[in-house]
């Protein structure tokens, strides 16, 4: 697989613009910004809290919804690679079926790599956001 220079451009450019938009959350003051708390007792209905995973904390909520997300786009991953495989061996000869199945294989294994460096990057930067700093 031959990787080309609009490819390598694309990724650099996408990079790029991630890192920028880190570095200008981070200046512009994420820890006001994000630091509202709801406070379970007068503000939050009791369906609301049960839906919210028990999180009072905006970062709180915001890391439960995209740790959702992640694991339902990994549980997709996973059944696709379950498809990938079954393809693969009932394919039974069918050059065009394995084609098929390698490419369902490599892009479902790649999407998988890509939730777990996400949930690990959400993880770490919204848990590290969260901890109290000492004054």
């Amino acid at each position: 697989m031959k990787i080309s220079k609009n490819l390598v451009r694309q990724f650099l450019w996408v990079s790029g613009l991630m890192i920028l938009g880190l570095i200008l959350v981070n200046s512009l003051g994420a820890d006001i910004a994000l630091a509202q708390v709801i406070d379970p007792e007068t503000d939050q209905p009791a369906i609301i809290k049960l839906l919210s995973g028990g999180q009072t904390g905006l970062r709180g909520i915001v890391l439960t919804i995209i740790n959702f997300f992640l694991t339902f786009l990994g549980l997709l991953a996973v059944i696709m690679v379950i498809y990938g495989g079954f393809l693969y061996v009932s394919s039974a000869g069918n050059e065009e079926n394995v084609n098929k199945a390698k490419k369902i294989l490599l892009y479902a294994v790649l999407g998988i790599v890509v939730i777990i460096i996400s949930f690990a990057l959400v993880n770490t930067l919204l848990g590290a956001a969260s901890t109290e700093r000492p004054s």
